[in-house]
C-alpha cells in the first residue's frame, strides 16, 4: 500500500501517458503479434517455447484469480486513486497480475533464448517496465506482480526443458499436448464449478474459458504441426516473409474480431473463437505457408 501511495505521489500527466502506453506491452495483442512473427518467420522451436510458457502461465494466473478473488487495489484501499485511463483495461480480479504474466512469459522466454547480451537486456527491461507500470498506474500491488513473475519464470524453465531437441517423437509430442489439454480442462472445471455456485460472475468464467480455448488450440495445433505438417519458416526473400506475416495476421483478426461481429460473444462462442484462432496460427496457416511460401527445411 505504501509503495502504491508513493508512486501515486510522483505521477504527472506526461508520465501517466508514457507509462500508460508502456503497460500495453502486457496485452494479449502484442503477444499474438510477436508469437506469430516468430512462429511463421523466425524459429518454430522458439515459438513453441514461448507458447507453452505463455499459455501455461496464463491459465495458472486465470485460475488463481478466480480461486483467490482478490479485488483491485482501489477497492481494497479506497484512499488510493489509480490513473483513470488504466481502469478500463484493468478488468477481472487483481491477484496475480495478468499483464505481468503476459509480458514476463513473452519477453522472458525471448530473453532466455537469445544469445546477444544487448537483446537480453532489452527483453528483461521490457518486463520490468510492465511490472513498474502496473503499480505506477495503481492497478496492481507488489504481491500481484511478484507472484506473476515467479509463475512465469517457473513455466519458462519448464517450456525450455520439454522443447529441447529438433528430433520429433510422436509419442512424446502427444504426451506434451495431452498434459496441456488436461491442464486447460482442469481450469475449465474449476471455473465452471465456481460459476455454478455463484462464486464468480459470467465475465470471469468467460475469461477463463477463452484462456482454456486458446491453450487447447495451441496444444492440439503444436502436436499436429510438429508431427504431420512441419513447415519451414524460410521464404525466398524478405518481401515474401512480410506478405506471409500480413496474410497470417489478417486471418487471426478475421477469426478474433470477425467471429465476434458475426456470432456475438458468450462463454461458448468465445471459447471456440480463441480455439480456432490458435488452430489458424499453428495448423491452418502453416498449411498455406508450406504450399506457397516455404523453400527449405524447417528451423
Amino acid at each position: 500500500m505504501e509503495l502504491l501511495k508513493f508512486l501515486e505521489g510522483i505521477r504527472s500527466p506526461f508520465f501517466n501517458a508514457v507509462i500508460g502506453l508502456a503497460t500495453r506491452l502486457g496485452e494479449e495483442s502484442i503477444a499474438i503479434i510477436i508469437l506469430c512473427a516468430v512462429f511463421w518467420c523466425v524459429s518454430k522451436k522458439a515459438a513453441y517455447r514461448i507458447g507453452i510458457a505463455y499459455f501455461l502461465s496464463g491459465l495458472t494466473v486465470q485460475g488463481m484469480k478466480i480461486i483467490f478473488r482478490i479485488e483491485r487495489p482501489w477497492v481494497l484501499y479506497p484512499n488510493l486513486n489509480p490513473v483513470q485511463s488504466a481502469i478500463d483495461h484493468a478488468t477481472g480480479y487483481s491477484f496475480p497480475s495478468g499483464h505481468t504474466q503476459s509480458a514476463a512469459a513473452l519477453f522472458g522466454t525471448l530473453g532466455a533464448l537469445v544469445k546477444q547480451i544487448p537483446l537480453k537486456i532489452i527483453f528483461f527491461f521490457l518486463i520490468l517496465l510492465v511490472v513498474f507500470s502496473r503499480m505506477y498506474l495503481g492497478v496492481h500491488t507488489l504481491s500481484d506482480v511478484s507472484v506473476s513473475l515467479l509463475i512465469s519464470l517457473f513455466v519458462i524453465l519448464f517450456s525450455i526443458k520439454i522443447i529441447s531437441g529438433d528430433k520429433i517423437n510422436k509419442k512424446r509430442e502427444a504426451a506434451i499436448a495431452l498434459v496441456l489439454v488436461l491442464y486447460a480442462a482442469i481450469m475449465i472445471v474449476i471455473a465452471a464449478v465456481l460459476y455454478s455456485r455463484g462464486r464468480i460472475e459470467h465475465v470471469y468464467l468467460t475469461d477463463c474459458l477463452k484462456a482454456a480455448g486458446a491453450g487447447i488450440g495451441f496444444a492440439a495445433g503444436m502436436f499436429i504441426e510438429r508431427v504431420y505438417i512441419n513447415f519451414s519458416v524460410n521464404a525466398k526473400n524478405l518481401l515474401l516473409q512480410i506478405i506471409k506475416f500480413i496474410l497470417g495476421i489478417a486471418g487471426v483478426l478475421a477469426i478474433k474480431e470477425g467471429l465476434k461481429l458475426a456470432a456475438g460473444t458468450g462463454f461458448i462462442i468465445d471459447t471456440i473463437r480463441y480455439f480456432l484462432m490458435l488452430m489458424w496460427i499453428t495448423v491452418f496457416f502453416p498449411l498455406i505457408i508450406k504450399r506457397f511460401f516455404s523453400v527449405s527445411s524447417t528451423k
